[in-house]
């Protein structure tokens, strides 16, 4: 019915049906992207288990495109890859391919099992991603708060992917947005059993696999994040993939939560920061990200 109306105003009408109805904000962000928008490859397959399924976003007119393989948070006990859609209109807007994994989660499995998903996404991205039109030369890998802690630890861990014939070495990069990179010990009782606490393995934490070696790298973090502590999390492991003599840029935004770093890659919260515009500047640069404090 309202298919024939101008997108602004069936934008607003999902985001009223949305209020009305008690609905997320993820599915009001959702309800922004417009129909054309991309072309949508839903539920492929990476794994045998249901949840290890992926959809891929296509960006119109873009021959060969860079890829991003997004993963969402959700402290590893929920969330599903249809709630994203919004991440992947966001980086197809910047001729980006997206591809947006689901993995399993507590109480099905436990660390390490949803890292493992996570490389098994990667690899198969990195076999057949060409199939979709993308160029399997420039995989990257990006991750909020959860997510970002499984896209550590794929990118800077070389056990996990090697499991599936790759190494951390074949991807162009990889994007952190305030994941959790070292978080022992284990305060939250929630998530004690998700990591075995108090039997937690020490290089289950990001920040002990800084090496020289590591994918070019962009963390991503807002000033006013109180669930994923910044300072701890990703100056620590920014300092530590430095020390190391790896390539890092930091960026942290004033004012941002926890949320809404990934909420601003939207199209209505675009204007409260730039993060869209920081993460496609790293993925289309032509060459690595520049060092900081590097000369130009």
């Amino acid at each position: 019915m309202t298919r024939g109306l101008p997108h602004a105003i069936r934008w607003m009408m999902a985001c009223v049906a949305a209020l009305l109805a008690a609905c997320s904000p993820i599915r009001i962000l959702n309800g922004a992207v417009p129909d054309d928008a991309s072309t949508v490859l839903a539920g492929l397959s990476y794994g045998s288990d249901p949840r290890q399924v992926l959809d891929i976003y296509v960006p119109p007119g873009v021959q060969r495109p860079p890829v991003v393989v997004f993963v969402y948070g959700g402290s590893w006990s929920s969330g599903d890859r249809e709630s994203y859609r919004f991440v992947g209109d966001a980086l197809n807007s910047r001729g980006i391919l997206a591809v947006v994994i689901d993995y399993r989660l507590y109480p099905q499995v436990t660390y390490p099992d949803f890292v493992a998903d996570t490389a098994q996404a990667v690899a198969w991205t990195l076999d057949h991603i060409g199939a979709y039109g993308g160029d399997a030369g420039r995989v990257f890998l990006a991750g909020h708060s959860a997510g970002g802690y499984n896209a550590a630890m794929v990118a800077l861990d070389p056990r996990w992917l090697a499991r599936f014939g790759h190494s951390p070495q074949q991807l162009k990069g990889w994007i952190g947005m305030a994941g959790p990179y070292e978080f022992l010990p284990i305060v939250s009782r929630t998530l004690r059993p998700i990591f075995h606490f108090p039997d937690t393995p020490p290089d289950s934490q990001p920040v002990v696999h800084a090496g020289a070696d590591a994918p070019p790298t962009l963390l991503m973090a807002g000033t006013d994040d109180t669930l994923v502590d910044p300072v701890r999390n990703t100056r620590a492991l920014a300092d530590a993939l430095r020390r190391a003599g790896a390539r890092v840029e930091q960026v942290e935004y004033p004012g941002l939560g926890h949320q809404m770093l990934a909420g601003a890659l939207a199209r209505p919260l675009r204007w409260r920061a730039p993060v869209l515009d920081d993460l496609s500047r790293f993925v289309l640069a032509p060459v690595p990200p520049r060092l900081q404090g590097d000369p130009p």
